[in-house]
């Protein structure tokens, strides 16, 4: 039997230390700040998202005060974030947008109209999921997501668009939760 030369244990060594070093960085890692997952929400302090981060930028998760009560999607304008508020009060998702050149005013609307088959906004985007809730300077104003999973295009100069876009999953929940008659809030 031949004996291990001692370069070998000591690379072993080594590699046995680096792992142990790594586990203990993760292990103090795991007991920092969690990031906030796209599901359901927990209430945190409120702060900004900065306007040109899109929709992976963290941003705060408990449901706006003026939003009302019960069931209903809430859609905040400076936050450029949609709730997904069941009738318990409960925030069930919530996630980022990229909201159009028109946005709605601030209050009450209703889902009226939904389109399941991809369609091609209003950007030349193919988008589903869309669930229209109001219109504004002769535009729909729709909730979506691009088919391919995209954030969209700047818009050329002077173009108006109503789309309110989210990421597809995003987009497949909302579409699940906003059915024809469901609560819009659009809060400041």
């Amino acid at each position: 039997m031949r004996a291990v030369p001692a370069p070998k244990v000591w690379v072993t060594g080594l590699t046995v230390g680096a792992i142990a070093v790594v586990a203990a960085l993760a292990v103090q890692a795991d007991k920092g700040a969690k990031p906030e997952a796209t599901g359901a929400a927990r209430p945190s302090a409120s702060t900004s998202a900065h306007p040109s981060a899109g929709p992976t930028k963290a941003a705060p998760t408990a449901v706006p005060d003026d939003s009302g009560t019960g069931r209903r999607i809430v859609y905040s304008l400076g936050e450029k974030r949609v709730w997904l508020v069941d009738a318990s009060d409960a925030a069930r998702r919530t996630f980022a947008v990229w909201p159009g050149t028109v946005s709605p005013d601030p209050g009450n609307y209703t889902v009226g109209t939904r389109s399941g088959d991809p369609i091609t906004g209003s950007d030349g985007v193919r988008i589903e999921h869309v669930v229209y809730f109001a219109a504004k300077s002769g535009k729909n104003i729709a909730f979506s997501n691009a088919v391919d999973g995209s954030s969209p295009p700047p818009p050329a100069a002077g173009t108006q668009t109503g789309g309110i876009r989210m990421k597809k999953a995003d987009g497949s929940a909302l579409w699940t939760f906003g059915e024809t008659g469901t609560a819009v809030v659009v809060v400041k």
